[in-house]
């Protein structure tokens, strides 16, 4: 069997120091009434009030739902007098896209190259 070429390559696993932000970013993004807190964020900045009043849970249900975001990386929090405004911050699934998109390619390339076998063994009988 040819060896794979420099592009099908087995990936290089994320070093240690950047496994745990993504570990946090997959673990937060898992819950969908996280995703639809990023995708109402995506819109804009919004207060916790405000936000709160978009889902069907409690607003400590929602306050619990931003710390996870926050602790993760993808929400920050300023305060102004009395209210808590949230603001999405796309950098940590900008990182786990292209940690995905690795693999994406990595797979795509081992696919084509299982199909180009395939289709040359076809051709041929022993």
């Amino acid at each position: 069997m040819p060896r794979p070429h420099s592009s099908q390559a087995a990936p290089t696993r994320p070093s240690p120091a950047h496994r745990p932000r993504l570990n946090r970013v997959y673990a937060a993004i898992a819950d969908p009434t996280r995703r639809a807190i990023v995708a109402a964020l995506a819109g804009g900045e919004l207060n916790v009030g405000s936000l709160a009043r978009r889902f069907p849970i409690s607003f400590n249900g929602v306050s619990k739902h931003v710390k996870v975001l926050e602790r993760a990386g993808l929400v920050r929090r300023r305060v102004r007098g009395r209210e808590h405004w949230l603001r999405l911050r796309p950098e940590p699934l900008r990182e786990a896209t292209r940690w995905l998109e690795h693999y994406r390619e990595f797979w795509d390339a081992r696919l084509d190259a299982l199909e180009a076998m395939l289709v040359g063994t076809r051709g041929r009988r022993p």
